[in-house]
């Protein structure tokens, strides 16, 4: 075995050699990371990163969180894994622990190994306790990668699979930026909301077995309902019969400030909430919580193997202790804040910033042609020369939207005052670069 210390290009080699195309890398070069620490990584050739991505939102309170690291190693030295089918300390505490943070009266909660898997239970318990098939979700939102997943997703480029599930229904999602009926808030009152039940009334049987909403559209560009539309879209759901899924796989744990959910910035209650990312400091896990009601409408068998495994378990408790007692929720509002205010200011100052979006440190930069002159076509090529120029000066963003011209910018709830300036300061910089030839 050699001792040669690999390089970017060769970690990257064999990633591309080994692994499916359509595993996707930013970048003309990728990044290979070796390692972490708070806010930043390192790749292997030495170079240092703010990471204001962290992971697809996973990564909340930092890299190698020490009071996280701690708990895993001595939770591997005394048990691994054994599955749910054995009461173990770890699952039991963190379900309590979900049970009395969770918004309304969720009751009860199930563990699964990711985002995709807590979607599809969701789906399944609200057709189990309705008796109901239909579901409404809504385009440009995510679900996953598996077939009902993908069928519940509204992006052309995630739906690989041409047999969808019929009974899935999308309607508008509460794209201001880019209103479906070309109108505008508050005046148009919420209409995008109010056609759901249109949505019901003619492309389903009336009775539906419920809605999976993302309170902000994650993979859709962090899409930001306004004010009054989850609660009149949720209402509607009701009206017809449906149960409210609340997707909170990556709004969940603090990340959208001063709240441990989305959903209680808009004071709805879910009947079923999923939720992963966050939960753990990226390690593998997710949990379905439901009212006792709905829970116990899945009569058969249930198991996830991986669900509830005893490590990723003892990271989410350890997670979840750190966001409370180091008082992350409120960092995240108050840097959530200063993030806002300074990408607004870069909205004023470069014409390509089309829309500044999100809430806490979830925040969406639209990238168009031309905000001053309402050009607001998507400049996807722009939005790929600010990623790389803000790679240059080694700064790392995310990037989405349906049409891919969406900078999604979410640093770790632990990111400090001096982080936030220096980001702003970097994609600054990037803009004027991305634009200047």
């Amino acid at each position: 075995m050699s001792d040669k210390k690999p390089t970017n290009a060769d970690v990257t080699a064999k990633f591309k050699r080994y692994l499916f195309p359509s595993n996707a890398t930013y970048y003309a070069e990728p990044v290979a990371i070796e390692s972490g620490k708070g806010s930043y990584v390192h790749d292997f050739d030495g170079h240092r990163y703010l990471d204001f991505f962290g992971g697809i939102l996973t990564v909340g309170v930092g890299h190698a969180n020490d009071r996280v690291n701690a708990v895993v190693r001595a939770q591997v030295d005394r048990l691994g894994h054994v599955s749910t089918m054995y009461p173990t300390l770890p699952v039991a505490d963190l379900a309590e622990k979900l049970v009395k943070l969770a918004p309304g009266k969720l009751e009860k909660v199930f563990f699964c190994a990711s985002g995709t898997e807590a979607d599809e239970t969701a789906v399944a318990l609200a057709q189990a306790h309705t008796g109901r098939q239909e579901i409404v979700a809504l385009r440009h939102g995510y679900s996953g990668r598996t077939m009902l997943a993908q069928s519940l997703t509204a992006h052309a480029k995630f739906r690989v699979v041409t047999t969808q599930a019929a009974a899935v229904k999308h309607a508008h999602a509460p794209y201001c930026y880019r209103c479906p009926f070309s109108l505008t808030y508050p005046s148009c009152e919420i209409k995008c909301a109010q056609d759901i039940e249109d949505l019901i009334q003619t492309t389903t049987t009336g009775q539906i077995a419920g809605a999976i909403f993302e309170p902000i559209l994650g993979v859709g560009g962090f899409i930001t309902p306004p004010a009054g539309w989850m609660k009149l879209a949720v209402d509607i759901v009701k009206k017809y019969g449906g149960i409210f899924i609340c997707d909170e796989v990556q709004t969940g744990f603090g990340r959208t400030g001063g709240k441990m959910w989305a959903i209680e910035h808009e004071g709805v209650a879910p009947d079923v909430m999923t939720t992963a990312k966050g939960i753990a400091n990226g390690f593998p896990i997710s949990a379905v919580l439901a009212t006792s009601a709905i829970a116990d409408a899945w009569k058969g068998g249930n198991i996830s193997t991986f669900g509830g495994n005893t490590v990723s378990c003892a990271a989410a408790n350890a997670t979840i202790d750190t966001i409370i007692e180091e008082k992350l929720l409120e960092n995240g509002a108050a840097m959530g804040q200063r993030l806002r205010e300074g990408l607004d200011a870069l909205k004023g100052k470069h014409s390509v910033v089309g829309d500044v979006r999100g809430r806490g440190l979830m925040l969406g930069v639209e990238i168009v042609r031309d905000e001053k002159s309402k050009d607001r076509t998507p400049a996807v090529d722009t939005t790929l020369r600010v990623l790389e120029e803000a790679k240059k000066r080694r700064l790392l963003i995310g990037r989405g939207g349906l049409y891919g011209n969406v900078l999604r910018i979410a640093p770790a709830l632990v990111v400090t005052r001096a982080e936030v300036d220096d980001a702003l300061k970097l994609i600054d910089d990037s803009l004027a670069a991305a634009t200047s030839s």
